[in-house]
């Protein structure tokens, strides 16, 4: 079955600096100052550790991301080891909530480095708005992600080399006596009390080198990913490490440790000795362009876990939806407020360790994973083999594991209630949907309603036949054939009244029974008292919420448009049910079904009710959409997607009866006109189109000339609104036409 997909849109440098840049904005910012004050200059030798334990995840990555080029990371490995159960279900969402909180611990990363130039700026509102920034940022597409996350590297790495530089190159600036005091790295003699200093160090920054694995989480749209991933991960930690042990050496070989312990500026706060004024100025920008970097990758990396998630139906469907650029705009939402409720917090250390945890435990079952698919697909191509297998895997597993033991265990608390509270989700969700999927088995038949109102002069057969269709694919679904008599005045007339009801629900059953037997459909005529049909409809459409949805004939007489008119407005005004109309040009069969697609409201039910009628005939239907002519292969792609994306979202998935088809014209209306005659379809299903407000015709202008010059009947659908819920939306679908977004 096809599924939602990204595209292929970053280059090898956005990639690298995805790793690079993300990685080195808060970590050596924020972190130097924290580390320095638990293990004072052997925070050095802590910075070269992490970065050499580092590399054996490294080339784990590089070898599961070019086996598995897709979005996910871990949780897609994971998944590929042991099946979509509980374990990657877990790995999934701590992936996600832990890129979630590196997101916010950057965000509070950059309001702290902003505070260098405006000390009074308040933290956290600050650090709210950056995050609503780059969430919208992220909705605007990948490339342009891609792009600032360059410029932003680049910027970065200009920084540093003038810290570093300017730092052993200055008078002032670095001396190996400030660096070891006492001419050694441990303030302790105990060999055993070092150990834990470099661990517990180890635990708090390590969450910071983890800049790659953003890499494999949005492996789906790096372009080249057998070349390009190895590459980009390999140099981006080789960057990472080269640049955090440098700048720490520095920092600490400028000031003693105890002056920077604790400081959430202490790269500032050292260049003031060597570099001051201008270099205060520049360490200060890059600090916050540093943060404003990992506040970018960290959400990509966060929403891109959500979105494969969803995708796979571990969480709600809704998150996995696409826009026209085709990134995950619903995860991306979803990520960007979770992230602002997370930095009310404003607890920079704690934000750190609960941040490293959940990082950890990720990468733990991750480096377990590629030693199970090396078990269960032994013979798997693999562009990209870690050296050393199966060495590489033990000794990174190893390495989570010590460090989790010796983070802080208040965030080890945390994040092991978390781990709990997902776990919970997960069984309660089964519960729930196994206790819904019994409940609809239980439900007793005819629960809802399709009405198809008995017009008078008009010969009913082919609508009915279609609603007996319609009725049998909707579970639980009845067909009442409604018909409205006049009000009765004297006891005379409503005797003679209710013999007609009698005879007239012996009549309409008679002729129409047939539809409903041959679809084993429960069928049953009604008659109402009222002025008109139109009154008739809307009274029984305002007592029974049962009612799915009210199947019209279009008029054969012109005479009777004026009534009919009237009758589709009023109810379309009501707002409460949905209204299909049948041209019929007879309905032999409905073995192959075109439906247009535009990506409008009323579209929507047009997929829907299209689905319901091929499903049930075991035959075709066409979703098509027009586009203009002259694309080039890229925007054809998109195109696609888009429409995929559309009848996914709605469908939840592609059914394998379904045909996607794009096809370039000018004009829409001819474009859908000509495919029906090319392909002969049985019946062509339309949205309400919604035009320019001049136009006179009841359904739009474009399902006017559909419904005319097509070969075959034609049903057009409006799904049901409300006035305010559609000036409402016209009015936002206005402006952003206004503003170019949408055609």
């Amino acid at each position: 079955m096809p599924k939602r997909t990204l595209k292929r849109q970053l280059s090898l440098l956005q990639t690298i600096m995805l790793g690079t840049a993300g990685a080195i904005g808060s970590g050596i910012f924020i972190l130097t100052g924290h580390a320095a004050a638990v293990a004072g200059p052997a925070a050095i030798l802590a910075i070269l550790l992490g970065g050499f334990l580092s590399f054996s995840i490294a080339f784990n990555y590089c070898e599961l991301a070019t086996t598995y080029p897709e979005t996910g990371g871990a949780m897609t490995y994971v998944r590929e080891a042991w099946g979509k159960g509980l374990i990657a279900f877990l790995v999934g969402s701590m992936d996600s909530i832990s890129s979630t909180f590196y997101t916010a611990l950057s965000a509070v990363g950059f309001s702290y480095s902003a505070s260098v130039f405006i000390p009074s700026l308040p933290i956290v509102p600050v650090a709210i708005v950056v995050i609503a920034v780059f969430s919208t940022l992220n909705i605007l597409g990948v490339t342009k992600v891609g792009n600032v996350q360059l410029v932003m590297g680049v910027v970065l790495v200009v920084a540093f080399a003038v810290y570093i530089i300017g730092g052993f190159v200055s008078p002032s600036g670095f001396h190996p006596q400030t660096l070891l005091p006492n001419g050694r790295f441990f303030t302790s003699d105990n060999p055993i009390t070092n150990i834990g200093i470099m661990l517990r160090t180890l635990a708090l920054i390590y969450a910071a080198y983890i800049g790659f694995e953003v890499i494999a989480d949005d492996a789906e749209e790096v372009k080249n990913p057998t070349k390009n991933i190895p590459i980009a991960i390999m140099v981006s930690l080789v960057l990472i490490t080269v640049i955090y042990s440098l700048s720490v050496t520095v920092a600490l070989g400028t000031m003693p440790y105890g002056e920077l312990a604790g400081s959430s500026t202490a790269l500032s706060d050292s260049i003031t000795k060597f570099f001051p004024g201008l270099g205060v100025v520049i360490i200060g920008l890059a600090g916050m362009v540093g943060s404003l970097s990992s506040v970018n990758s960290s959400m990509l990396s966060a929403t891109r876990e959500t979105f494969t998630l969803s995708r796979d139906g571990a969480w709600p469907n809704f998150l996995s939806r696409l826009n026209r650029v085709r990134v995950p705009f619903m995860a991306i939402i979803f990520i960007g407020v979770v992230s602002i409720l997370i930095t009310s917090f404003g607890l920079v250390e704690f934000l750190s360790y609960i941040t490293s945890a959940g990082y950890l435990f990720v990468l733990f079952f991750s480096n377990l994973a590629m030693i199970q698919l090396h078990r269960k697909y032994p013979y798997l191509h693999r562009p990209f083999k870690a050296p050393l297998f199966p060495l590489t895997p033990i000794v990174a597993s190893i390495t989570c594991v010590v460090i989790i033991c010796f983070s802080e265990w208040k965030a080890l608390l945390f994040t092991g209630a978390v781990i709990l509270l997902f776990a919970l989700y997960y069984v309660i969700r089964l519960g729930v949907n196994a206790w819904t999927e019994e409940r609809k088995r239980s439900l007793s038949p005819g629960r809802y309603r399709l009405l198809v109102p008995y017009q008078q002069n008009e010969q009913m057969d082919s609508v009915v036949k279609l609603g007996a269709i319609l009725a049998k694919t909707r579970q639980d679904t009845t067909m009442c054939i409604l018909q409205v008599l006049p009000e009765c005045g004297s006891e005379a007339e409503r005797e003679a009244s209710s013999k007609q009801v009698d005879e007239s629900n012996r009549y309409i059953l008679r002729k129409y029974i047939n539809y409903a037997v041959e679809n084993n459909v429960p069928l049953y005529s009604k008659i109402v008292r009222g002025e008109s049909l139109t009154q008739g409809i809307l009274d029984v459409t305002r007592l029974d919420n049962n009612v799915q949805l009210v199947l019209f004939k279009w008029p054969e007489k012109p005479n009777d448009m004026a009534e009919f008119r009237s009758t589709i407005e009023a109810i379309t005004a009501a707002g409460n049910v949905n209204i299909g109309v049948l041209y019929d040009k007879s309905i032999d069969k409905l073995g192959n079904i075109l439906v247009p697609v535009g990506g409008g409201y009323h579209c929507r039910l047009a997929i829907h009710i299209g689905d319901d009628l091929v499903d049930e005939e075991n035959e075709q239907v066409d979703y098509l959409r027009i586009v203009p002519k002259s694309l080039d292969g890229s925007l054809y792609e998109d195109q696609m997607a888009y429409l995929q994306e559309i009848v996914m979202t709605e469908l939840n998935e592609i059914p394998g009866n379904v045909g996607l088809h794009i096809t370039e014209a000018d004009n829409v209306a001819d474009a859908i006109v000509q495919e029906a005659k090319n392909y002969g379809y049985d019946l062509v299903i339309i949205g309400s189109h919604e035009g320019d407000p001049a136009d006179q015709s009841l359904f739009g202008e474009l399902v006017e000339k559909v419904r005319l010059e097509v070969p075959c009947s034609t049903l057009i659908v409006r799904h049901h609104e409300t006035r305010a819920a559609s000036w409402l939306r016209k009015q936002l679908k206005s402006k952003v036409t206004e503003e170019g977004s949408v055609a």
